[in-house]
């Protein structure tokens, strides 16, 4: 090793092999988010800005932390996760019935689900390598889902459907990567497609238990859009209607005139769930590509990492965050262009969201590191 090589390195890591592209890519977007933020409701960016800056600042503390040193304190960061997730149902601020977040006075609120995402995402990938040879045999994965499924029952309970659907998500993704034979996995759909069917008939029944009121609506109108048009469909219709009226080029950032969605207040909270939908309207076709290109390249990157991981622990955690990104990305697009029903997920790196924002820094933080382990003396 020569003194040019030497002065690249800190922290026994080769900075020659950080992965400034992943890096960067992150910064891209949430600037973006900043200025549609900006231009979607005034008050949050200065907000966002601050939680950029600081989830940077973690994102680099977190990069150069051996994540296999992490995994280590698996059951910690279970019982801080589940302990996390219980408390806010009995201390959380009630918000339209719904306990998922603790109030910070004027620093705003605390969502211990977006952080559990992470810190699950770590437990199960120390489930998934210590039972790695038992991983097709029903008993292991009964034994995983069981541990796995508290938090997500407590999430469940907030109640949170939305960020549920995220977490099951990456328990199939996770356990896919982890080696699950395709043998059990065509066993598995054959049971699911009509469990699925019979899921779809039952939630439509005036005697179901499983869904909220509120839920309910939202598929209801996703699979009957005329009958709802006005009530509970309204956000995505408007939200279609401003993506297109953006045309090519767009409106223009901060554009307030009340022929617009935005400007006509159409679409409430559209610095959050529907931000793609201001995305959509104030960049137009180029903008909402750019956007779609920029979140599916940190996928990219996340599974090139995943691929070229020096252990199987180091793939499933690259994978889990990148399916978790590649998934609330999907849902979120999907939901404001109307192919989806409307779910309530952000719009990674994006959409407002101190915490969301906060925890996807970290998990790009941990997909950092793995890909520079390899690069160590």
């Amino acid at each position: 090793m020569n003194l040019y090589e030497d002065k690249f390195r800190f922290l026994n890591y080769n900075l020659k092999k950080y992965n400034w592209r992943l890096l960067l890519l992150v910064i891209i977007a949430t600037t973006l988010g900043l200025f549609v933020i900006e231009s979607a409701a005034d008050g949050y960016a200065k907000k966002q800005l601050l939680g950029m800056a600081v989830g940077l600042v973690g994102l680099v503390i977190v990069s150069f932390i051996d994540y296999n040193f992490i995994l280590k304190f698996q059951w910690p960061i279970y019982l801080a996760a589940v302990l996390m997730l219980a408390a806010v149902l009995v201390f959380g601020v009630n918000v339209n019935g719904a306990k998922r977040w603790f109030s910070l006075g004027s620093f705003g609120t605390l969502q211990p689900s977006e952080f559990a995402k992470i810190m699950m995402i770590v437990v199960l990938t120390c489930l998934i390598t210590s039972h790695r040879d038992q991983i097709s045999q029903l008993r292991t994965l009964i034994m995983i889902g069981i541990i796995y499924i508290i938090p997500v029952f407590l999430i469940y309970k907030e109640p949170n459907m939305s960020t549920t659907l995220v977490f099951l998500f990456i328990f199939v993704m996770m356990i896919f990567c982890g080696g699950l034979s395709y043998r059990f996995i065509g066993r598995v759909c054959l049971f699911a497609v009509p469990v699925i069917g019979f899921l779809v008939w039952y939630i439509q029944q005036p005697f179901q238990i499983l869904l909220h009121g509120y839920q309910l609506n939202r598929i209801l109108a996703f699979l009957n859009p005329s009958e709802y048009q006005q009530t509970t469909a309204n956000q995505q219709y408007n939200s279609v209607m401003a993506i297109g009226s953006g045309m090519l080029t767009g409106k223009g950032l901060n554009n307030n005139t009340i022929t617009s969605v935005k400007g006509g207040n159409f679409i409430s909270e559209q610095q959050t769930d529907f931000i793609f939908s201001v995305i959509g309207e104030e960049l137009g076709f180029i903008g909402s590509c750019v956007t779609i290109l920029l979140l599916a390249a940190i996928v990219f990157e996340c599974l090139k990492v995943a691929r070229n991981a020096s252990n199987l622990s180091g793939r499933l955690i690259a994978a889990g965050v990148g399916s978790m990104i590649a998934f609330q990305s999907f849902v979120n697009i999907g939901v404001a262009t109307n192919l989806l029903p409307n779910t309530g997920l952000p719009l990674p790196f994006i959409s407002y969201g101190l915490s969301a924002l906060l925890a996807n820094m970290a998990g790009i933080g941990l997909v950092i590191n793995i890909d520079l382990q390899k690069g160590r003396r």
